[in-house]
């Protein structure tokens, strides 16, 4: 299971401690997964939260008493929800293990070892979430079943399903064409007794073949025979289906009515694209798919390949948009020119292409990557009257048993080929299930060059937010992001290098760049006579030591900035873990009137008790309650709940992701200070809001 950004656990943590849940849900979030935690303090709490917050996993300590856990785990059977249970221990024992088989837990995890408590809740959610897709996919299956058998049935195609040579289901139109009047005529009769006298030796000889797992052809020109004996020509389409379970032969039949090198000559032209000559993509899909299958059956090992022009936008600015269609078919010949005859070729996407090896191993799938990239970057090629040498982006996959799934494939080869591109182009990433490692040591080796290089060369840069203030607050108010330039002028979300800088040791240096650009900004608009405020997030990393604290007043001094007009941002759970250099850091921060603030503030399972120990400026409400806001009555009352006591304790409230005027009106109700989103303002490389 991937974990993404949008993918929040929702973690229901019972124990008697309130630090103790807290320090688990920490180190969950310091792990990369997000977390929604709930805890009840009282076992009439328990059933509440089960049935309306519809938890995705229950940790639950094995000595808690304010919740026993045979509570816990008889009102989850009673639920009658798919609640995987982990108990949380002090020590694992036989006793224990089987304590908890016997008590309906689906393992323990050691309090003491956050690894083992990481590892164990990643497997179970992985596992939950396989269950739910496969309950998914089971009720859509059906559903799938219900409507395929009555579009078959109301189909004009005459259309029958074969298992064994024998007839197991066939729709009006077939038997029509046959002259039979029910199916109960042809229930269980061979598929022979239709074919002509003629055909039925090489008839036989396919359906040998097929019995043994071969691939059927496209499509089979027999001699058909209806039930008085007449014979007509026909053409027959196989496909692999399941009927009630059983494997068995779609059978779609059509009479020849055109001539047969004509209608061959049709089905060619049908499964082409007609700008570039390749196969277009359905074709395509059909050959990917039944080379998976044989992957997946026979252990066969083949290479796929996306290719995509890097730039392509730029490129049609420099020619034009009418010559597109003459870039592709550019394109096209160049790729068709460097690669062998048996390799499959296709268009797979408006500017995309795929290339499938049959019988490639990963050494020569990488070496055809590197030709074809070799051959567009060492040629040019001709659009009309102009040259270009385009460059291309290529991600691959090897595909095999491990990754015998088309969607698996496609997105792997879509992955390595994003990647390729986003570290300049002109590049080639290959997944091999067999050598992931070092694929992704070299990934990361490119992204950590990538990243030195911006820090080296200022190739980062800032865009910008506004706060609306909702009750008149004066003033200039934004939120600086941080985007990194590539070699062509794109920018790159933090999202794509913050995990790497961060495993490599960069997040600090990162945080400086930030902050000396947000300064420097700062005082170049005093200059001109505005007073801006500025937020910007730093990392935990900067709370190690006061190395980014001593750049602060270095800065402040040299572009002449108010201190007081920049507010640093961390999260709620990092300010939790790291309280004390926390403290520190604001208590020094304020000497040169810097403020800071809290974000995901809310996540937490407490966090106006964390602001009994830390006193945040700001406390920007985690963006989870922007979600149906303007519906969910829980977000709602929780929102309102942070508000009032925000502004009993004079903290001030930003919230963030404000999508629609409906949660504006609930923001304004609830007194929230200030809003920002895209429904107010994008974000922009140009502080050119007008506030009131």
């Amino acid at each position: 299971m991937q974990f993404g950004k949008d993918a929040a656990l929702r973690l229901l943590i019972v124990d008697d401690s309130v630090e103790a849940a807290e320090a688990v849900v920490s180190g969950l979030r310091n792990s990369g997964i997000a977390v929604r935690p709930s805890r009840p303090e009282a076992e009439e709490q328990l059933a509440g939260l089960i049935a309306n917050q519809s938890p995705d996993l229950a940790v639950v300590a094995r000595n808690a008493r304010l919740v026993p856990a045979e509570a816990v785990l008889q009102q989850v059977a009673t639920s009658g929800k798919d609640l995987p249970v982990l108990l949380l221990v002090d020590e694992i024992d036989e006793a224990i293990v089987l304590e908890a088989m016997a008590l309906g837990a689906r393992g323990v995890v050691l309090r003491r070892r956050m690894d083992h408590i990481v590892s164990t809740v990643r497997a179970e959610w992985a596992d939950l979430e396989a269950r739910r897709a496969l309950r998914k996919l089971e009720f859509q299956v059906r559903e799938t079943e219900r409507r395929c058998d009555a579009l078959i049935e109301s189909s004009r195609d005459p259309i029958a399903y074969i298992h064994e040579g024998m007839h197991i289901r066939a729709n009006s139109a077939y038997l029509e064409m046959f002259g039979y009047e029910s199916f109960d005529e042809v229930e269980g009769m061979s598929i022979l007794d239709m074919i002509a006298g003629a055909h039925v030796d090489s008839f036989k000889q396919l359906l040998k073949q097929l019995s043994k797992g071969e691939p059927p052809p496209p499509r089979v020109e027999v001699e058909a025979r209806t039930l008085d004996g007449n014979q007509f020509p026909a053409v027959m389409e196989f496909t692999p289906a399941m009927y009630e379970g059983e494997h068995c032969l779609q059978l779609v039949l059509r009479r020849q009515e055109l001539d047969p090198a004509l209608a061959r000559e049709v089905e060619e032209l049908r499964q082409r694209d007609q700008v570039t000559g390749l196969l277009n993509r359905p074709t395509f899909l059909r050959t990917l798919e039944d080379t998976v299958a044989d992957a997946a059956q026979n252990s066969s090992s083949h290479g796929f390949l996306l290719i995509e022009p890097d730039y392509y936008a730029r490129l049609l600015q420099d020619i034009g948009l009418d010559a597109a269609d003459e870039l592709i078919a550019a394109c096209a010949r160049r790729l068709r020119d460097s690669v062998a005859d048996d390799v499959v070729l296709a268009r797979f996407g408006e500017h995309q292409f795929a290339a499938l090896a049959r019988g490639h191993n990963h050494q020569a799938t990488q070496a055809l990557a590197d030709r074809i990239r070799s051959a567009f970057a060492g040629h040019v090629v001709e659009v009309g009257n102009r040259s270009l040498n385009p460059t291309v982006s290529i991600g691959g996959v090897q595909i095999g048993e491990k990754i015998a799934s088309v969607t698996a494939v496609l997105a792997k080869a879509n992955q390595g080929m994003q990647s390729a591109a986003g570290v300049g182009g002109n590049r080639v990433e290959i997944f091999d299930p067999g050598a992931a490692d070092r694929a992704e040591e070299e990934r990361v080796q490119a992204w950590v060059e990538r990243i030195r290089d911006a820090l080296d060369s200022d190739r980062f840069t800032m865009a910008y937010q506004p706060l609306v203030s909702l009750h008149g607050e004066p003033g200039e108010i934004y939120e600086a992001y941080l985007r990194m330039k590539g070699e062509q002028g794109e920018l790159v979300a933090p999202l794509a290098f913050l995990q790497i800088a961060e495993e490599n040791g960069l997040l600090w240096e990162i945080d400086r760049w930030v902050v000396g650009r947000a300064l420097q900004t700062i005082g170049e608009r005093l200059r001109s006579g505005r007073r801006t405020t500025l937020l910007v997030k730093i990392t935990e990393a900067s709370l190690q030591d006061d190395s980014l604290l001593k750049h602060i007043e270095e800065q402040i001094s040299l572009h002449g900035a108010d201190g007081s007009l920049l507010v640093v941002q961390l999260p709620e759970s990092k300010v939790f873990t790291n309280l004390r250099a926390a403290q520190e850091f604001q208590t020094r921060a304020a000497l040169s009137g810097v403020r800071v603030g809290l974000e995901h503030f809310g996540a937490g399972l407490n966090s106006f008790q964390l602001l009994a120990h830390f006193d945040a400026d700001f406390l920007k409400i985690d963006r989870t309650f922007m979600e149906n806001l303007g519906t969910s009555a829980e977000h709602q009352q929780r929102l309102r709940d942070i508000t009032d006591k925000a502004r009993a304790l004079g903290k001030r409230t930003i919230a963030e992701h404000v999508r629609d005027a409906q949660s504006m009106t609930v923001l304004f109700s609830a007194g929230v200070d200030y809003a920002q989103g895209f429904f107010l303002a994008g974000v922009s490389p140009n502080m050119d809001y007008e506030f009131p």
